[in-house]
């Protein structure tokens, strides 16, 4: 198995819902880099020209707790400003072994700071993954200037101890604006089986240290995964146990349970229905309000009987026919 370290000096922060913000490869904070431990079955090979080192067949790339596998890592690097390394002895420039391949553990320019990466990009059967939250793709775009990381393909999803996201088009993150987004028949769903589907879910998380509004105070660790708000827009649906609430546009917020919708909005319980421009959905309760806007009125269609009747725990139970 080839082996490699590179150091990457620009640093991307700590993707989705809940703790899924541990999946941002990021080498953390301070004036050192955190190094990326990429490994492959079949190779890995320099391209001086193009800038990049690829990991080919059983990639896998590792920085602090992230873990990426795909098919293929490709590394794209630059010269750090000022930094360029002549070369030395008939050596190629950036340190490169004559032969192209990066000698086992060491990089020369890159390995010692001269040269900076870019991009990472994983590709084919991507997985990305902590002890605690995983994400699945066909490609994986660590953008490392922007702090962002692209995930696209098919069967795009990401997986936490409490929710499960999936899009049709991508799922985005961006460390430094705490924020993500999945698009295209987004949809999270809960431990609990509630969910909220929209054309885009985004969402925005908890800065390090900073308890979010009807939460409860905990760790600077356990709040800087914590989820804030989740803005809902375009053919919103709410589900609970035993409500659906559709609207235009919808917003979350975890800590408090509470989903508002505005625009077209529809409640409905059975055969049910209530209508009007804004509704409230508490997640926690399965308690469905439609509220009335100013100017306008609130309609429903109630069918007298139809709610179905509450079992008490203490019921005999039914004999068997």
């Amino acid at each position: 198995m080839k082996r490699l370290v590179l150091a990457c000096c620009a640093v991307m922060g700590s993707p989705f819902i809940a703790h899924a913000q541990s999946l941002g490869f990021g080498g953390g904070s301070g004036a050192t880099p955190v190094p990326i431990n990429i490994t492959s079955s079949n190779g890995i090979a320099w391209n001086q020209t193009a800038r990049t080192v690829t990991a080919m067949g059983d990639a896998k790339a590792v920085r602090g707790k992230v873990t990426v596998t795909s098919d293929q890592l490709v590394a794209h690097y630059h010269p750090k400003p000022g930094t360029a390394v002549a070369p030395k002895d008939g050596a190629p420039k950036d340190g490169v072994p004559k032969d192209g391949a990066p000698k086992d553990g060491a990089l020369g320019g890159l390995d010692s700071g001269s040269s900076e990466i870019t991009q990472l990009d994983a590709i084919g059967h991507v997985h990305i993954f902590t002890a605690t939250d995983q994400a699945f793709g066909d490609l994986a775009v660590f953008h490392m200037a922007r702090h962002e990381l692209v995930l696209t393909g098919q069967h795009l999803k990401l997986i936490t101890p409490k929710d499960v996201v999936t899009a049709k088009d991508a799922i985005q993150y961006w460390s430094e604006e705490h924020k993500a987004v999945a698009i295209g028949d987004a949809l999270i769903v809960t431990d609990d089986h509630r969910s909220i589907a929209a054309d885009t879910l985004t969402g925005y998380f908890v800065a390090s240290g900073v308890t979010p509004p009807g939460a409860s105070s905990a760790t600077p660790d356990d709040q800087a995964s914590k989820l804030r708000k989740v803005v809902a827009v375009g053919h919103v649906v709410v589900r609970t146990a035993t409500d659906i609430a559709t609207g235009d546009r919808g917003v979350y917020r975890p800590a408090t349970g509470i989903a508002i919708l505005t625009g077209d909005v529809h409640i409905t319980r059975g055969p049910n229905e209530l209508s009007g421009q804004k509704g409230q959905v508490n997640m926690k309760t399965g308690i469905a309000t439609l509220m009335a806007a100013p100017g306008h009125r609130v309609e429903g269609l109630i069918l007298p009987d139809s709610a179905p009747a509450a079992k008490s725990p203490h019921s005999p139970a039914k004999p068997a026919s």
